[in-house]
This record gives structure tokens, sequence and C-alpha cells, in this order.
């Protein structure tokens, strides 16, 4: 009789349902791969702790700031159906692969999960920065433990962000706006933002002129543009010479006006149209370096520029892209090709561009930063072998298509020649008569190799004194050779202000000053342009007048924390702590209770010590004399001091498309005029005869009526009379609105009808939006001009149809996408109260802000389903209350609590390697490096 050997299963898990089903086809039978969609468990909000920890050390940070910053974890309420799917896979499983990202987050990943796993077989920590088989077997043959100063790392910044955003916050909500939050990065961005407005709020512009001139052979023929360079032997001034100010910064340049260049344009058009020579002819070598591979920052600034994606989408569509198995992993700091990856590229040069194209040795790249801390590879196609935009042209589309192009491009000109060429300037005198003369200069360069032009070329930010000659053809000239005018007009200039930021420009600039790391800029981004601090025109990032009030409390009242070389120390420090240099514990203590011994200040004194704000100046921005813009708790508004002494201001509204910088002394005096005293008397209603008026006001326009005053004096406490008002639709403009109109407005709620039963059917405008009312039952309507005009059997078909979550009537698919794998019924896009959102009938998925429901993909929707079903359903906050019954394990945690089950028993950990994820059969298995454990409910 034989018996059959059982074979060993492997649970592997990933963060990703998309990573779970590229991985899994590639490790064949034994091996289930599950995802773990992201973190498991988090510091909870204040008001999600236990009811008995609220009101302890915990209760303010879930952090005990007096313990060796202890952290409190808690399984996220969405996730505990995936925690219990992952421990029932794990009992038929003979081993435990943690096989997350490689950098700080996931390794993060990992140890959360095997904390609370809490595993009795082998783990292994797997990890492989490209999706391909030769990867994934490379990452099996070398698995490690997990890597404790990389989660120290991460575990500092939660902390640290949330000891941040949680002292400061409150500041800005009882003095600015409720809501608001601060953040260690994300505080600093915006003040980068704010500052560049500031600087084009007080640029000054300046006028100055020079000359459209092309020259060219005596006969007419080989014409080239030209500068003009001086006059007299002075240099003609041009926009860099002048400061923002709008003055001279050099005073040996001449400033040419009007009047000149065009006297200096007839001369050379008529009498001294012959009267040039060449004075010098130069000519240089010309080469050129490639561009180093993509690194997570210069990815996002090349497809900014050249894929118009922001920050956030080239993430995510890189992210698909490494998930799909088609890049190596999109978070890295490092420019560095792997020896595969250096022959993969130059024998695909060869193979497409000629072996003239390979330079004689590969060119080997290394990282700016001192401590690149997260993936040790650049982005670049996967695989030892790369497959070209062609091969793969059929499988991508879209985004991930002129990605992948992208990368693929930069990545193989990143191993080719130099572009060679020559460089030649030209210098010309021009005879203007009188002992007067004129200079022109004239530069070119040919390329006389492309090298790895030949298949790509870096683009550029917009720059702010771009030259208007640059790569023009030059004839062979010779120095004394006569020249001649072929045209020359006067050119009038006005200096530019410094531009705006784009998210690319902004990336590097984060990058240059070494605030924050790569893998946070589009994230950062995102967290300032949801929050309201910045918008986007264009491509520019507009700060709003909200991120004024913000930047400005936070510099005159926490100016360290916002200081540039600060930040940038903070991140230098905490890249310490993940190379173990540093212990997390004694960093924490110095930053937030300060560090005498160095004159450091802590978090919580500044704080503490922060003294009276002035809340309504740090809300106002004076604009000229007697009008000031003042944030309010609605949005901004002008206010114009009174004329005599102890009249109200005024107030005047400001378009929310109007950009700071616009916002100037004469743009103010316009607002103030076209919108008048605030009160237009639009006539009298006949029923009342009350005038009726259009006003602004703290919530936006509106129209009300005048009551008359009574003669008669109040009785003691009766209430007094109030007027109607109500505000203005949407369509509708102060300064047009007509008395009929009013008169509608003022006449809502309006009566539709009655149903069969006679119930009272009203139409009427809300906080929401426009809606119809019967009894308590709320029905929303597309449109505010529906209320005067939906009839009573509209209105009832409504009401005949089921109601929808949010008050929304059910509507028809904006698009039809095919059948979800999992489900198998089909996936359609519509469009819901909170925006589009992608359905199978059962499951809802909201589409993220760089989705668009014309180029949505079924993959992209089935991605997005996935995550959500992964989430589990949204637990109401009553569940959470019911933590009290669970003393025993997460209610004790003070006193003798404290000191034992808050322990994370470094010492024990540290020096049983063997226990860490190999043979995991003790608790210290779980146990990550630090003296106390987190607890968890």
């Amino acid at each position: 009789m034989t018996t059959t050997e059982k074979k060993p299963r492997r649970l592997v898990i990933v963060e990703s349902p998309t990573k779970a089903r590229t991985i899994v086809g590639y490790l064949g039978e034994g091996y289930d791969v599950e995802a773990s969609v992201g973190h498991i468990r988090d510091l909870p909000t204040p008001s999600e702790l236990p009811a008995d920890m609220k009101k302890g050390p915990y209760g303010k940070f879930a952090v005990d700031v007096d313990n060796g910053f202890d952290p409190y974890y808690r399984i996220d309420p969405g996730k505990k159906k995936k925690v219990a799917e992952l421990k029932r896979l794990l009992k038929d499983a003979d081993e435990l692969y943690l096989a997350t990202d490689e950098d700080r987050e996931g390794e993060a990943i990992a140890w959360h999960l095997l904390e609370v796993l809490k595993p009795k077989v082998p783990v292994k920590r797997m990890v492989f920065h490209e999706i391909t088989p030769e990867a994934i077997n490379r990452a099996l043959e070398n698995t490690r433990e997990i890597d404790d100063a990389l989660v120290d790392a991460q575990e500092t910044r939660r902390i640290l962000d949330r000891l941040y955003g949680y002292e400061i916050s409150p500041v800005l909500w009882r003095k600015i706006r409720a809501g608001l939050s601060a953040g260690r990065v994300q505080s600093v961005a915006t003040r980068l933002v704010v500052e560049r407005e500031r600087e084009r709020m007080a640029f000054v512009a300046a006028d100055y002129w020079d000359l459209d001139i092309d020259l060219g052979l005596p006969d007419g023929t080989s014409p080239f543009a030209a500068n003009l360079a001086t006059l007299d032997g002075a240099r003609v001034a041009s926009g860099r010479d002048f400061d923002d100010a709008g003055k001279l910064k050099n005073a040996s340049a001449t400033v040419v006006d009007q009047a000149r260049a065009e006297e200096l344009a007839e001369l050379l058009n008529g009498s001294k149209k012959d009267s040039l020579t060449v004075t010098a002819v130069e000519s240089k070598p010309y080469s050129r370096k490639p561009a180093t591979p993509f690194t997570t920052s210069t990815l996002q600034q090349e497809a900014g520029r050249k894929l118009r994606m922001s920050a956030r989408q080239a993430m995510r569509t890189a992210q698909s892209l490494y998930e799909h198995g088609y890049i190596t992993y999109m978070r890295t700091d490092s420019p560095a090709l792997s020896g595969q990856a250096i022959a993969a590229a130059r024998k695909q040069v060869t193979e497409l561009y000629g072996p003239e194209f390979v330079p004689e040795s590969p060119r080997v790249y290394k990282g700016k930063q001192k401590s690149a801390q997260e993936a040790h590879e650049a982005i670049r196609p996967a695989g030892d072998s790369f497959r070209t935009p062609a091969q793969v042209s059929k499988a991508l589309s879209g985004d991930e298509f002129r990605l992948y192009d992208l990368i693929w491009k930069r990545t193989v000109a990143s191993q080719m020649a130099d572009a060679k060429g020559k460089t030649a300037t030209i210098r010309v005198r021009a005879d203007l008569g009188d002992g007067h003369e004129a200079g022109f200069t004239a530069s070119g360069t040919v390329i006389t190799f492309r090298g790895f032009l030949a298949a790509y070329e870096e683009g550029q930010d917009a720059g702010r004194y771009d030259s208007k000659s640059g790569e023009s053809r030059l004839p062979q000239v010779e120095e004394g050779q006569a020249l001649s005018v072929v045209k020359a007009e006067a050119d009038g200039h006005t200096t530019a202000p410094p531009p705006r930021y784009t998210e690319a420009s902004l990336v590097k600039a984060l990058e240059e000053l070494g605030i924050g790391r790569p893998s946070t800029y589009a994230s950062i981004i995102s967290v300032i342009q949801d929050r309201g601090y910045v918008t986007s025109r264009g491509n520019a990032l507009v700060p709003s007048w909200l991120a004024f009030s913000v930047v400005r409390l936070l510099e005159e009242h926490f100016t360290g924390l916002v200081d540039y070389e600060f930040t940038a120390d903070l991140e230098t420090e905490l890249d310490r702590i993940a190379a173990g240099e540093e212990d997390r514990k004694a960093w924490l203590a110095r930053f937030y209770f300060g560090d005498k011994s160095h004159d450091r200040e802590g978090l919580k004194e500044v704080v503490d010590d922060l003294g009276d704000i002035d809340a309504r100046e740090v809300n106002t921005v004076r604009i000229s004399e007697g009008v000031a813009l003042r944030v309010g708790r609605y949005g901004p508004y002008l206010e114009v001091s009174g004329s005599a002494e102890g009249e109200e201001p005024k107030r005047v509204s400001v378009p929310d498309d109007l950009a700071p910088d616009e916002l100037t002394a004469d743009k103010a005096a316009e607002l103030i005029e076209s919108q008048g005293d605030g009160d237009r008397e639009l006539g009298v209603d006949p029923e009342t005869g009350h005038t009726i008026v259009a006003k602004t006001g703290r919530f936006g326009p509106y129209v009300t009526e005048v009551l008359p005053e009574s003669e008669e004096k109040p009785k003691r406490g009766a209430k007094k009379a109030k007027p109607r008002t109500s505000s203005l639709f949407k369509s509708m403009d102060l300064a047009t609105i007509d008395l009929d109109t009013a008169l509608k407005l003022l006449s809502l709620p309006r009566v539709v009808g009655q149903d069969e039963e006679g119930t009272e059917i009203t139409a009427q405008n809300g906080r929401y939006g426009p809606y119809l009312k019967k009894g308590t039952d709320s029905r929303s309507l597309t449109d505010e001009e529906q209320i005067f005009t939906i009839t009573l059997d509209e209105a009832l078909k409504i009401y005949s149809e089921p109601k929808q979550r949010g008050g929304r009537r059910a509507t028809a698919p904006l698009k039809e996408l095919g059948e979800d794998p999992e489900s198998k019924k089909p996936i359609v896009v519509k469009d819901g109260r909170f925006g589009p959102y992608v359905t199978d009938g059962e499951t809802n998925a909201t589409l993220r802000k760089d989705d668009d429901v014309e180029t949505i993909t079924l993959e992209r929707a089935a991605t997005l389903l996935a995550e959500k079903r992964a989430k589990g359903p949204a637990k109401k906050k009553t569940t959470t209350r019911k933590a009290p019954a669970k003393k025993t394990t997460a209610a004790k945690t003070t006193a003798a609590a404290k000191k034992t089950t808050a322990k994370k028993s470094t010492t024990a950990t540290k020096s049983t390697t063997a226990t860490k994820s190999t043979t995991a059969t003790k608790s210290t298995t779980a146990t990550k490096s630090a003296d106390t454990k987190p607890k968890t409910p």
C-alpha cells in the first residue's frame, strides 16, 4: 500500500489584488496568493478608541508620548473580514511568505501582518522590484527577515505625522476654519506655492525694447536671426537685467525704449542696411549626454511635462504597469540599473539603432541622495530583456501605453552614445554713423551625430527668460565679411513675474530642498489640492486665499516647523533611523519634548507657549488703502472701510476664479464699483409693498425684502419680524437679476401639488441643491431651474421610483464596460451623488480623481471593485463602541498593563534572530524591534 506524500502549501501575501493575480501565474502549484489590500491596521482617531482608553495616555494621539511613544493600533473595521480570511488560509499553510513592496511602507505592512496573524509556521520575507518569472524565482531563493530598522523608520514617520497634525491642526480650526489640516510636508509644500504667489503679487513689470532682426549675405541669401547685444559698446538690457521691483539691476546695461528701437529699425532697413561686418566667428565642439534613468521624482516630472499627467495619475499608472509585470518598482530614489538591465538596453540599442549608437563602456548611474531608502534600482522596463512599445501595444493602451513608451525610451537612451555637433557664435558690428554703432550676436548648434537623441530627449519646464534664438542654422562666414539686414523691426517686451509652480516643478523643488521623499510627492500634492489650499489652472498650481491664512499663521507662530532647512533635516534624521543609526524613541522625544542640550524647542513647548493669536489679522491681506481681503468662514471677501466714522464696513464678494496675484488695487476698485454699495434696489413687491433688493453677503449673492420700521415700540420678549430672503441660483447674476425673478425666489418653497393621499409636495432649494419634499421624504432634482418648472405628474413619477441612497434617483449607465472577472456580472459606469462610479449591481466603487469616464477600462473598473470587496461593507460607528467587552486585551492599558502588554521585547527578539521570520513558532516572531509592543484590540 503506497502513501502519497502531502505537498507543502505556502501562503504568499501581497498588497493588491492585481499584483496577486500576476504573481500566482508564476508560482505554480502549492502556492496560495492573497492580497491584504494595503494596510490592515493603523492608529485610530481618538473617537475610535475603546471607551476606557479615551481618557488615558492614548486618548489624544493613540500614542502614549510619556512611555516611549508607544502606539495603539486598531484593525481597520473594513479589514476585519480580510484578516479573518488570511487567518483561515494560514491554518492550511506550511509556510508564510510576506511579499509586500520592498520600501518602508511595504516593510511596515509586512510587520503589521505578522503582528496580527501571529503565524505558527515559518515566515519568510520575500522582496522583488519587478514582477517577472525570473525575478519571482530569485526572490524565492533569497528570502530574508523583516528589516526592523525600515519598520522603525516608517512607524516613526507615522507617529511624527500624528503628533504634528493633531497638535497644530486644532489651532487652525480655532483661528481660521474648522476641518483644516496641517502636515509636516504638506504645510511646507503649501508654503512654497504661497511664497511664489506672493512674489507674483509684489512683482512690478518693466518695459524694454530690442530688435527682431534677420541678417544675411549681401545678396539676401542665407538669412539667420540675430540678437541686438550692444549699443555704442554698452550691453543692451534684457529681461534678466531687471529685478522683481522693475528696477535695473546692472547700471552698466542700457535700456532701449520704443523710440530708440524704432529709430534703429528705420536706420537698418534704410541707409545702414549694408553697414554690417562680421567681427568674430567662434566654433566649439558640442557634446550632450543622455538623461539618467527614471527615479520616482523624475518620472513624475517628465510625465507631467510630456504626457500632461498629474503626479497622482502618473504614480497610479506606473503602479498598474508594475503590478502587471511591465516595469520595475515605481518608488525609488536610485537611477542605477542592474547588470542585466544594462545588458538588455545595450543589446536593444544595437538591434534597433546600430552598433555606432552604443558607447564603448556601459553607463553607470549613481543617485545624488546620500541615503536612498526606497528600492535600489531605477524605474525601467521589467525583465532581463525589454519588450519594445510595439510589442506591448496590443496589451496596453491609453495612459499605460504612453507611460511605458516614455519609460522604455528613457531607459534605452540612457545607454546610448552622446549626441555630437558644433556650436557656432557669430558677432556682427553695424556702423550707424556719427560715431554710433550696434553689436549683434547669433548662435546656433548643428548636430552631426544624434546619438541618444534618436531615441529620447528630456523635456524642460518653461523658463522665465527663454531665449528666442537657439538651434538656428548659421551660414559659413568669415571675420571681416560684409553682411546685410534682411529685415528689422522694433520689438517690445515686458518682464514676466516668476512662473507659478506646476506639479512637475513643485516636485523638482521639493526634491532639491530635500523635503519629503519621492514616494510621497504624489500624495502631498493631492492632499494640498483636496484640502482646498491649491487649485490647478491649466498646469499651474494656484494657491487659495485660505492657503495664505494657513501659511501666515504657521510662519508667525510655528516658524521652525515650516522652515525648509528644518524640514529637510528631519528627513535626514529619519533616514538615519532607517539605517539603524538612530534610536526612534530618543529621536521622537527630542522632537516632541525638545532637546535643551542643543537648544532645540520641542513641538509640545511650541504649542503650549503660543500666546494670543489675532485671528482677524491672520486672515487679512491688505490690498490698498481702506481695502482688505478677509478669509471668512465661508470664503474670501473684500472689506471696504466706511467713509464716515462709525459706519459699518462694506463687504464685496471675490470671484472664485480670480487668482490672488490678479486681485490688484485696480481690480479691487473695479469689484467694489460693480457691486455698488452691496444693495441693488429691484422694485416693490405689489402684494406687500416692500422694497426688494439684491445684496452680497457672507454666503454669496441673495435677494431680500426691506421691512418698514415699526412706529410702535416692540413688546419685551417679542420676536422681531424677519425679512424673506433667498439665495440666487448658480445660473443667476447679481448685476442682472430683475424684480420678477427675485419675487419667484422669495416665493419658495413652491407648492407643486398633492399626491393621492392629499400630502403636499413642494419644490425648494437646499444646502445640497434643489429637491422635492413630501412629508419627510425628500428627492433630489437635477438642476435648480426644475424648482419652477417641474409638474405634479413629473414629481409623482419621481416618487414612484425606488429611493436611492442620498436621495438620488436611479440613472441610466454612462458606459457599459463588460463582464466582471469575479462576479461574472456586467460592469457599468454610473453617475452618483458623489460623482461617477462603477458597479456590477452588487458592489459600487467610486472613480478616483484621475479616472475618466470616457477612458476607463474594464480592467481598471474590475480592480476598483476588487479593492472595494476586499475592504468589506462599511461598519456603523456603533460597532466600534463594543470595545469595553474586551477589557482583558485592550482596555487594561494603564498602570501595570502598560509595562507588560505594551512592551515590544527588544531584548528577546534582537538576540534570537531565528525566531523572527523563519521558525515563527514563538510569540517573539511577530514582535518588532523596540521596547514596547503596540496594542491591538
